[in-house]
């Protein structure tokens, strides 16, 4: 009788066991499919808004998987269409999968599937970009990012134009880090970024650009209202109108034998154009004059046409000759104009870099001109 009673309690609480096993998964199992719903919900009124500001986003097939510890939203032929641009633009990728763990919500990760290729609205594509590995990770909502990484090993990016591809821009590695550092999404955000770059070249746009370039550049943006969905156009006109501007902290930047670092604050002024300054101090000047092309620059300058044209009415040719000597004597007088210095234990100088409306000028010569930013 009394083997009998506990044969018939070990049964009971075998059964209650399996009964409890079987309410845990089932509970799970509800709890991971009612999740997963908000999920896609919450990615779902992320276009919502998005679309609101003319940027539509879009997939041929959308799935959710990853049970039973993880969230994985797979968009395969994802696309996305920027109407507010001009001219609208449409970019297309393979896919994106957006994961997050069940036990962290508000931490997704993403990988994307290449190629993604750029066109105008209803056009053939004009750029193509690819890469080896490019992975994504937002910590909050896509609604309130509180920060955000993107980091792409080996990208590249080719023109399409005229049906031949053509080379624009590689590097072994790209990075972009930003977190809100002050304020909120919806308050006055301040936004820390990190950009990194390592072995870039883009010898299509610039010649001296085929040296790989090194870069770790950490910059402060300040003056947003705040981070809802608007054009960059619309961010710098707002940028403009509080007085706000862009703080580079620190700036390391190395183009073959030549390295810069620095520091310093631009601004936006009314028409759209950078002002400000960067303290930097440089070492291997002189190669780098060369490979952007400092002594054409002089010889073409403005000013340099005004003084080669007084210097001709008293004897002709004796303006080309003042171009050429300007020219040949740049770096020296460059290095004489700043503060001599060293740099990671090479002779280097210091100087201003300074934006002027848009024009790049380092110490007195001119360098490059940015485009207006609205």
């Amino acid at each position: 009788m009394d083997q009998l009673t506990a044969e018939k309690r070990g049964i009971g609480r075998y059964i209650f066991l399996l009964l409890l096993v079987a309410a845990l998964f089932g509970g799970w199992s509800w709890f991971w499919f009612y999740a997963s719903a908000k999920v896609e919900a919450t990615i779902d009124g992320w276009r919502a808004r998005e679309a609101q500001s003319g940027r539509l986003y879009a997939c041929g097939t959308q799935t959710i998987g990853g049970y039973p510890f993880r969230f994985e939203l797979n968009c395969d032929e994802a696309s996305a269409l920027f109407k507010s641009s001009t001219p609208p633009l449409e970019i297309k990728s393979r896919g994106v999968l957006v994961a997050a763990q069940v036990y962290e919500p508000t931490l997704l990760i993403s990988e994307f599937h290449g190629p993604l290729t750029i066109a105008n609205l209803g056009q053939a594509p004009d750029i193509v970009v690819n890469w080896k590995l490019a992975q994504s990770s937002l910590r909050g909502t896509p609604a309130e990012p509180e920060r955000m990484s993107l980091v792409i090993d080996l990208p590249a990016v080719d023109s399409m134009a005229g049906g031949t591809q053509k080379t624009l821009w590689r590097a072994r590695r790209f990075e972009l880090h930003g977190r809100i550092a002050e304020g909120s999404v919806r308050d006055h955000p301040v936004v820390e970024t990190v950009l990194r770059l390592s072995g870039a070249t883009a010898e299509a746009l610039h010649p001296g650009a085929a040296v790989p370039v090194d870069a770790d550049i950490t910059a402060v943006l300040r003056g947003l209202n705040d981070f809802s969905p608007k054009s960059w156009e619309a961010r710098f006109r707002e940028i403009q109108a509080s007085g706000g501007g862009i703080e580079v902290t620190q700036a390391r930047v190395q183009h073959g034998d030549s390295v810069a670092v620095g520091s310093g604050t631009v601004s936006v002024n009314a028409n759209g154009r950078l002002d400000g300054q960067l303290q930097m101090t440089i070492a291997g000047l002189e190669p780098f004059l060369n490979a952007i092309g400092a002594q054409q620059m002089v010889q073409q300058s403005p000013g340099m046409d005004r003084i080669a044209g007084a210097l001709d009415r008293i004897s002709p040719g004796l303006g080309g000759v003042a171009r050429q000597q300007a020219a040949a004597n740049i770096g020296l007088g460059i290095n004489l104009l700043g503060q001599q210095t060293t740099l990671e234990g090479k002779r280097a100088v210091t100087l201003p870099l300074k934006f002027t409306d848009g024009a790049i000028y380092l110490g007195p010569i001119p360098v490059g001109k940015m485009p207006a930013m609205f």
